[in-house]
């Protein structure tokens, strides 16, 4: 048996992300610690600069997409051929206009949850209507 049986997503998008968010946080803490708006501010700036390189390794190909993948696709240094198209369900392919796959409503609700609907609907009109009350002007 292999040490590693599980998919960790070691993969280059994640650890230089990590890396630059360590630097990013290190640098906020610091900030804070010397009560410096400045360090404060670029520590910030740091940590979303992270994200967004992050990101962007993610959409090259760097990253991986959600979910398990296949044992020969574990190592760190193995490109994802697949993040061109976008990853179906991944909110970062989506945010790039990637991966145009969504999870749609099944149409099979039939005359049943129609007329539930048009129940509650009418149903909400006669609670409106019966809490009502005509208000006079005060002089």
């Amino acid at each position: 048996m292999s040490a590693h049986q599980y998919d960790e997503g070691h993969t280059i998008a994640g650890w230089t992300g990590v890396a630059i968010a360590t630097v990013g946080t290190s640098v906020l803490g610091v900030g804070v610690c010397a009560v410096s708006g400045a360090l404060i501010a670029g520590g910030l700036a740091i940590t979303v600069v992270s994200a967004l390189v992050t990101w962007a390794l993610h959409l090259s190909g760097w990253g991986k997409p959600p979910g398990r993948r296949p044992r020969a696709e574990w190592g760190m240094r193995v490109r994802d051929t697949s993040a061109r198209a976008g990853h179906p369900g991944c909110v970062g392919c989506r945010m790039a206009g990637r991966g145009g796959v969504r999870a749609t409503v099944v149409e099979a609700r039939g005359a049943a949850a129609t007329t539930a609907v048009a129940a509650t609907t009418a149903a909400t009109a006669a609670v409106a209507a019966a809490e009502s009350v005509p208000v006079e002007p005060v002089h």
